[in-house]
């Protein structure tokens, strides 16, 4: 069964189109990174899928149900986390988890009390009297110990400071490790979610640009270095090959990104420019993959606007 899937999901406000006939299918299991700068369409596409918005066109399915009709039935198997989240500031964290718990017939209370260790919250604390990446991890726990089939975060990230993050990722990654649960998670912070996410959707200007494994995505990009021996023929850099991209020259070293990379195929293209010339491939972090996609978007946007 999928989690998640959409047919040309759709989102307009007057004019500006959020969201942009995105297809989508989430299988269940694993970790998915839906990433994209600020303005990419991220948040509206989670409020979509959690009935928070209407789409202007095109239709999504969360649980096999119409996403428009998500009810009491199918949020009690979804846990969510959004950086606006509001929370009963004037309750403890304890009285707080008490509220919750019976909306919940799969309420795990050895996992809370796990959870309440693993984040160090402190159960007789109001929640007013926290500090904001206290309060994400209060949301986070109330929305884990459940154990939802479909848990979703909407830029959990923002405004937390480094300790407070590894211990909201240590959160994330403890409910990969228990079962088959779905996490999605939209985010522009790229270094963190490198390290859980196996699944990466790109988002630019509402429009899906990538939607693959993180392994094949870092599998097919290499930045290139070419040590020149001699000097290249005039035709050497005209013509380049589609995946080529940010090529430049200085002096005797010629660089580019190759987001077709193949061992074989990336050096006999190589060879046939420079011939005596030293070649290096060197791997990609996702957080430089993410930046020169973004920059291929800008560059077409702008072609296509003149």
């Amino acid at each position: 069964m999928n989690i998640i899937e959409t047919q040309g999901l759709t989102r307009r406000y007057g004019r500006q189109e959020a969201v942009h006939a995105l297809d989508l299918v989430i299988p269940a299991g694993g970790v998915t990174a839906l990433l994209g700068a600020n303005g990419a369409g991220k948040s509206t596409t989670i409020k979509l899928l959690m009935n928070l918005l209407a789409p202007t066109a095109g239709q999504a399915r969360v649980l096999g149900v119409d996403s428009r009709k998500l009810g009491p039935a199918q949020f009690r198997r979804i846990g969510y986390v959004a950086e606006s989240q509001e929370l009963p500031l004037w309750m403890t964290v304890g009285g707080f988890l008490n509220h919750c718990r019976p909306f919940y017939p799969k309420w795990d209370r050895d996992l809370e009390r796990t959870l309440l260790n693993q984040l160090d919250l402190p159960t007789d604390r109001r929640l007013n009297q926290l500090s904001r990446g206290m309060l994400m991890k209060a949301a986070l726990l109330s929305s884990l110990a459940y154990r939802p089939d479909l848990l979703v975060l909407d830029e959990p990230f923002g405004g937390l400071d480094p300790l407070v993050r590894e211990e909201f990722v240590r959160g994330i990654l403890e409910v990969s490790s228990l079962g088959d649960w779905t996490v999605l998670i939209a985010s522009h912070d790229i270094e963190e979610v490198e390290r859980f996410s196996e699944r990466i959707v790109l988002l630019d200007t509402g429009r899906k640009r990538i939607d693959e494994s993180v392994e094949a995505l870092q599998a097919r990009f290499r930045r290139i270095e070419v040590s020149l021996h001699d000097e290249p023929s005039a035709d050497a850099t005209q013509d380049l090959p589609p995946g080529w991209q940010e090529f430049s020259r200085a002096g005797q070293l010629v660089r580019f990104i190759d987001r077709a990379y193949s061992p074989a195929t990336t050096e006999a293209a190589c060879r046939a420019r420079f011939p005596s010339a030293a070649i290096a491939a060197h791997p990609m972090t996702l957080r430089e993959i993410f930046i020169t996609l973004a920059r291929a978007g800008r560059a077409e946007a702008k072609l296509a606007a003149a």
